[in-house]
């Protein structure tokens, strides 16, 4: 009799074993899931040359706190044929790995007055991994627009980018010895601000905004309103992106 308990137990236990690789497999697909959430392609945004002719205002958003829409930073000239809009977060990789190979083109375009960029800076590293160093840098980013000096801040930035796990810029000190390597920058009301969190609220909300927008990774870069980086089938090439932007301004 012994025997056949034995052998009436063995289902259950292989039944709870079954359940148990089920949830497994259902906690690394969630994990998977956030993960496309933070670097599903490479991250977007513009780096563009301050030059005659270029207006990196940012001027036009919304950073007093009123009101829920947070506006994107622009960079380029308003009459430009061609916008591209880049949802980026200083902690992501991808999106520095974006820089990288794009930095040059899109600078060059928007100094010829081709290309008008705008990017939302977002935070989901911050939201997938803790911490608050996307929060933090890209205060400092509209810290440093608010001085005339974004897009040279924007570049230091991920050109000193972390390890994504470190969140070294959740450290406002480390956020204002990087502002060093921007001739001007380093200012009274850059470091109050950037210590004070001045944007903080610009930032939350244009994270929100992008959150529910759709789109579900950084970099997202759109031209024109399309979504053109990602495409594992028709992949964005700098000399790509120079074309289909000489394209709209002929």
């Amino acid at each position: 009799m012994s025997q056949n308990n034995h052998s009436n137990r063995k289902p259950k236990r292989t039944a709870r074993e079954r359940l148990r690789q089920e949830r497994k497999k259902e906690r690394a697909a969630e994990r998977r899931k956030r993960t496309l959430k933070v670097a599903a392609a490479a991250v977007a945004v513009l780096a563009i040359a301050a030059g005659a002719g270029i207006i990196a205002t940012g001027r036009d958003s919304d950073d007093s706190g009123n009101g829920p829409e947070a506006r994107p930073v622009s960079v380029g000239q308003n009459d430009a044929p061609a916008t591209l809009t880049v949802y980026e977060d200083f902690r992501c990789p991808a999106c520095a790995a974006f820089e990288t190979g794009f930095r040059d083109t899109i600078h060059e375009l928007t100094g010829a007055g081709k290309l008008r960029v705008e990017y939302h800076l977002v935070t989901i590293i911050d939201g997938n991994l803790g911490g608050s160093g996307s929060r933090q840098a890209a205060n400092a980013a509209a810290c440093a627009r608010d001085e005339g000096k974004f897009t040279e801040y924007h570049d230091v930035l991920f050109a000193r980018q972390p390890a994504e796990t470190e969140d070294a810029y959740a450290d406002t000190s480390h956020l204002l010895e990087l502002a060093d390597e921007v001739s001007g920058l380093d200012s009274p009301a850059f470091r109050d601000c950037v210590t004070g969190g001045k944007h903080d609220d610009w930032v939350r909300r244009s994270n929100a905004a992008f959150l529910d927008s759709g789109y579900n990774a950084t970099p997202t870069v759109l031209l024109n309103g399309e979504d053109v980086y990602g495409d594992s089938s028709d992949p964005l090439t700098p000399e790509r992106l120079e074309e289909r932007v000489n394209d709209l301004a002929s």
